[in-house]
């Protein structure tokens, strides 16, 4: 009992301290005004996240995921039941812009009837990726879904070697984002190389291109394509700011950069400053490496697609592939009014930018890939039917290695070691074991498309079309996706031939019924 002797007086000589130091201080008049008490505020709002994630909020209230959305991601990235019971609790009939996937009674695919089988399914591209412009190294991406660009430095190493691993295993693509290959994406993933205004990566000491330094890299590593960045949903027209403390050895070397210094990302590109030096930059990287090459931008100003796609129509130069990035995607920080409300969500977005390049003919030519929210399995549909022939996926890859949606990845903080630089919380992320559930999560979510696509009657979530899916405007009304984006007849789905050989690569995979045979009166 002596300790407690001690003890309560130098408790109460500490409180005594901290409250002369509140009515002292002049930064916070509730502390001024109410010593000690006034700090209690500030310690429930800085619980009040996990409060309300855990206790307070509903299944379908939080954003960016609800908990019902984070429970599928997380059960199937553990390879659980992430089945719900007892109905659904969203609610349909008075919710405007609801998406109704219309199953058909009758139709060329029938989804098998065990509930685990197509874990394992091959979910190949309808399209092949650089065909219609004849790159040299062209290919059918194995996977309609890949992980999304995620920079290390905003990732720590052990997420991004995670989700590399990852992709490995599901045999998917991994961008690596704009902050250049390290050795962490070099575990086996076949990657996208992403290019941004920084060139990180593939730049000289003056922070200018360095084509040798692409060529090189390319080289050395898995990458089957590069993608431009002009932007992303999160903070479009903004540059990036990874602040000195960040700047460690090993994320400078990957990035070419001085070590310890503020690493600056411009908000443009210096290699071109309109779509006709795009273009040429482009085809100058497509012919120099033999890798298809596309472009990665949020949506906002319309005359910029209507200016490319144009040029794609009348000369011979073209970009392979565009990712639309959604407004609503993520990032790990940004100014409040571009979070919400800068750039067009995906939907919206896409639905504009598609028409352009239909309208000219393109739209065959050219792979699309949709980003904000799609690595959700019915989001997704809704991108596949709009004409995405990919879907990219970022926090929810996130999610399957750990993520707790804890909203601190700007402060370096992140409690589960996926958005930080702290070599402590980082190593609590094993990369290893994590790598198996991100794979787990992307075989899962390939397994639901390819069950909702037979379940529409066709072998392909590529298949779907627009009438395959209704908006509802409330509980008396509803309208076809077809009239809601005023697409055409045909429009949303690849060309003839990309259909048939994706059918019959299908047909050789995805099993089929699993009822009993015919009954002899069904036969006659």
């Amino acid at each position: 009992m002596r300790w407690a002797r001690h003890a309560v007086p130098a408790a109460v000589t500490a409180l005594a301290a901290l409250a002369a130091r509140d009515l002292l201080q002049r930064e916070h008049a509730l502390r001024r005004n109410f010593p000690l008490l006034g700090r209690a505020r500030y310690l429930l709002e800085s619980l009040g996240p996990e409060l309300r994630q855990y206790i307070v909020a509903g299944n379908n209230e939080e954003r960016p995921f609800t908990r019902d959305q984070r429970r599928w991601v997380y059960a199937s990235a553990k390879r659980q039941n992430n089945y719900f019971g007892f109905g659904t609790d969203n609610d349909i009939e008075y919710t405007p812009g609801y998406p109704i996937i219309k199953h058909r009674t009758f139709g060329r695919a029938v989804p098998a009837s065990t509930p685990t089988i197509g874990h394992e399914v091959r979910l190949p591209s309808a399209k092949v990726l650089g065909a219609a412009r004849r790159r040299a190294h062209a290919f059918r991406p194995e996977s309609v879904v890949t992980i999304s660009g995620m920079s290390f430095g905003s990732l720590s190493g052990p997420a991004v070697e995670a989700l590399n691993r990852g992709a490995a295993i599901a045999g998917c693509l991994h961008n690596t984002g704009e902050g250049g290959l390290s050795p962490y994406h070099r575990h086996g993933g076949e990657l996208i190389l992403q290019l941004g205004t920084a060139y990180f990566g593939c730049r000289d000491d003056r922070g200018r291109f360095d084509l040798a330094r692409l060529k090189d890299v390319v080289a050395g590593a898995p990458v089957r394509a590069l993608e431009i960045k002009l932007s992303q949903g999160a903070k479009p027209s903004l540059g990036g700011l990874l602040p000195a403390a960040k700047v460690s050895a090993e994320i400078a070397a990957t990035r070419g950069i001085p070590t310890g210094r503020d690493c600056v990302s411009p908000s443009r590109h210096a290699e071109f400053s309109d779509c006709d030096s795009l273009l040429d930059w482009v085809e100058l990287l497509a012919a120099e490496t033999g890798l298809p090459v596309g472009i990665k931008s949020a949506v906002g100003d319309l005359d910029f697609w209507t200016e490319l796609a144009d040029l794609m129509r009348d000369t011979d130069r073209g970009v392979d592939f565009v990712t639309v990035d959604g407004g609503e995607g993520g990032t790990g920080a940004a100014p409040l009014i571009f979070t919400d409300s800068v750039s067009l969500p995906f939907q919206q977005g896409f639905a504009r930018i598609y028409p352009i390049f239909a309208e000219r003919d393109l739209h065959e030519q050219v792979v699309f890939i949709g980003s904000g929210k799609l690595g959700l399995p019915d989001n997704a549909v809704v991108a596949f039917a709009l004409g995405c022939d990919m879907v990219a996926v970022g926090r929810e890859a996130m999610l399957a290695i750990g993520c707790i949606q804890a909203q601190k990845c700007h402060t370096d903080t992140c409690p589960t070691g996926v958005a930080t630089q702290n070599a402590w919380l980082a190593r609590g992320l094993d990369p290893a074991s994590k790598a198996v559930r991100a794979a787990h999560y992307i075989k899962t979510l390939r397994r639901d498309l390819t069950k909702v696509a037979e379940a529409c009657g066709v072998e392909h979530p590529g298949l779907i079309d627009t009438d395959a899916v209704e908006i509802l405007g409330g509980r008396t009304s509803a309208t076809p996706l077809r009239e809601v984006y005023g697409y055409r007849p045909g429009w949303g789905l690849p060309s003839a031939a990309d259909r048939q050989a994706v059918v019959k690569l299908m047909s050789t995979e995805a099993p089929q019924g699993g009822s009993a045979p015919p009954s002899p009166t069904a036969q006659r």
